[in-house]
């Protein structure tokens, strides 16, 4: 599988306003990309339904990205230590030759990341300090006034990316395109991928399907909030099978374009 998500150079897609948007989910036959763990209630990917071959092919999304999007969510579990640390590119093994490409293809050591946040509290990575990354927050102009003072007190600059409180997708968009960054990755949730897709902002959708049937009682699929109507068609634009992994059942590797508004 290695390559496989290389080949698609996303990194040059982008360009001048309109940033090449793209964003992963991994999910069952039911539609779980996330379960709620019974004690804590912290949700996390279901371990039945991951691979190697998934987590490579995220890399190699994460390292065509010039910019990359999480959330304050995040953030807070990863300081907690209930989720792994994803920001980097070239510090596993296994990734090792993502750095090298990188350098290669003309983009920086390591992407920029973009902290989407409502409420403004969450903490700065030491592996973001320690990897000198650009570090941004995006936030809503209804945002705590102080926070926001706050942030850009410690160098980090804040983005104004919607009229509430919350992101959207349009707004941060433009701002990132002005920023000049060409190629955006989201490593967020279901809400940010509804909004860019409810602004027309999303230009590629990757989706790893494991061929097993989760359930439990709590749980998150890929999209939140109100019905997308017309906004959430997208039309697959090439499909890969690999029949070894999970635990024998298969994957299919989709992706998917949205479809505009004639």
């Amino acid at each position: 599988m290695a390559g496989l998500y290389l080949s698609d150079a996303l990194h040059t897609l982008g360009g001048g306003a309109a940033p090449f948007v793209y964003a992963s989910f991994v999910g069952s036959l039911d539609g779980r990309i996330a379960v709620s763990d019974t004690v804590t209630g912290a949700s996390h990917l279901p371990v039945e339904i991951t691979s190697e071959n998934d987590f490579r092919l995220f890399l190699e999304l994460q390292a065509q990205a010039d910019c990359l999007v999480t959330h304050g969510g995040y953030l807070r579990d990863l300081a907690a230590g209930r989720l792994d640390d994803v920001l980097q590119i070239g510090t596993r093994t296994m990734d090792h030759d993502l750095a090298r490409w990188r350098r290669e293809n003309g983009l920086s050591a390591q992407p920029a990341v973009v902290i989407a946040s409502a409420s403004l509290d969450f903490p700065i990575p030491d592996s973001v300090i320690r990897q000198k990354q650009r570090v941004l927050v995006a936030t809503g102009r209804q945002a705590p006034p102080g926070r926001v003072d706050a942030l850009r007190a410690r160098g980090f600059p804040v983005i104004v990316a919607g009229e509430g409180t919350s992101v959207e997708g349009a707004p941060l968009v433009r701002e990132l395109g002005a920023l000049g960054f060409r190629s955006v990755y989201l490593l967020t949730g279901p809400r940010m991928l509804s909004t860019m897709l409810r602004d027309g902002a999303l230009s590629r959708l990757y989706l790893t399907i494991t061929h097993r049937v989760v359930g439990g009682e709590d749980f998150h699929t890929m999209a939140t909030g109100p019905r997308l109507g017309g906004a959430g068609r997208l039309r697959l634009s090439a499909l890969h099978y690999d029949a070894t992994a999970p635990d024998g059942t298969g994957q299919w590797f989709a992706r998917f374009e949205p479809m505009r508004p004639a």
